[in-house]
């Protein structure tokens, strides 16, 4: 099978795919309470426009796909493109990240669809305080879904906890602690500079080593080597069921192991999660370009793909489009 390689001898295998920037949510830390307007149903790419980029992406050597919103489960018939692209020659492993809102409805389907996996981002178990941080989510609702993941086969479910100082890091424990029975992976992601102008400030963020050092309190913890670990570093308790990953942007960036692509719902390409470089396929798509052209493109967005991120050498971080336009 091909392998694709960019100027730093990294193998880009890995394609994360935003399917639409709705969301039944507004995250505090996300998206602004008000004032963006979503794209329009044309100004997004139709499902057959990102069956072609992934097949042709497929024959230059990507083999993983991530599903991305937004909120994904928003979209109608999101079973029908995961069904298509479980059938692309080359795809290994299809997974999806989702807030969990409609998951409990959807796990089934998704599963028989060809999904492999879904990561539910989660910011807290007490319900007035996540309904704060969603404003407006239901925490009954996306634990059931979860479930219903599992019951489904979706395993392991990753849940996705973002710390946030004086917000919900009293809990970072509560979260740790669910590994020990449960075989889930509980991520704790740093506090990034995307969304919202005033939402992040060094105030809010807790370092990853912060974050390791009260789960640590709990007991020791143990280093754990996984399969497609991706950014996560992964530890455990002596004898749990389940293991705990730190993802840290900024702190220890993984820009040297940085194995990915980004498409954005409205069709653009982007090497890098905090640049604003961006490759315009919707536009070549639709001006009749053949395969030929987008494999050009896709092989240009490796080539210029940075050699790491400067997130952490800024004074001003929060300039960044919400992750709603980026993709999760």
């Amino acid at each position: 099978m091909s392998l694709i390689f960019d100027r730093y001898e990294r193998v880009i295998d890995y394609m994360r795919i935003s399917v639409i920037d709705r969301c039944n949510l507004r995250c505090v830390y996300c998206m602004p309470s008000s004032g963006i307007s979503p794209f329009s149903h044309k100004d997004i790419l139709s499902y057959e426009e990102i069956i072609r980029i992934v097949k042709v992406a497929a024959g230059l050597g990507v083999r993983k796909v991530r599903i991305t919103g937004g909120e994904p489960l928003v979209r109608k018939n999101l079973e029908y493109l995961i069904s298509s692209l479980n059938g692309i020659y080359g795809i290994e492993d299809i997974s999806l990240t989702t807030n969990g809102v409609l998951l409990a409805e959807k796990a089934f389907a998704l599963a028989a669809a060809g999904l492999r996996r879904v990561n539910v981002s989660l910011d807290s178990f007490i319900p007035e305080r996540y309904k704060e941080i969603t404003r407006g989510g239901s925490l009954d609702t996306v634990l059931h879904g979860i479930q219903e993941a599992e019951n489904a086969g979706l395993s392991p479910v990753k849940i996705n906890m973002v710390p946030v100082k004086s917000v919900n890091d009293d809990e970072i424990q509560h979260f740790a602690r669910l590994t020990i029975e449960k075989p889930c992976h509980v991520r704790f992601i740093e506090f990034m500079p995307i969304g919202a102008k005033d939402a992040w400030s060094r105030e809010k963020y807790i370092s990853t080593e912060e974050i390791k050092e009260r789960v640590s309190q709990i007991a020791p913890l143990e280093p754990v080597k996984l399969r497609r670990a991706g950014p996560a570093r992964y530890f455990r308790f002596s004898g749990a069921a389940g293991v705990i990953g730190f993802i840290s942007p900024i702190t220890h960036h993984f820009c040297g192991s940085c194995n990915r692509l980004r498409l954005t719902a409205d069709g653009k390409l982007r090497p890098c999660l905090f640049s604003e470089t961006e490759i315009d396929l919707k536009s070549s798509i639709r001006m009749g370009s053949d395969d030929s052209e987008i494999e050009r493109l896709l092989r240009l967005a490796v080539e210029i793909k940075p050699e790491a991120h400067a997130i952490n050498q800024q004074q001003d971080f929060a300039y960044l489009k919400p992750m709603s336009r980026i993709g999760g």
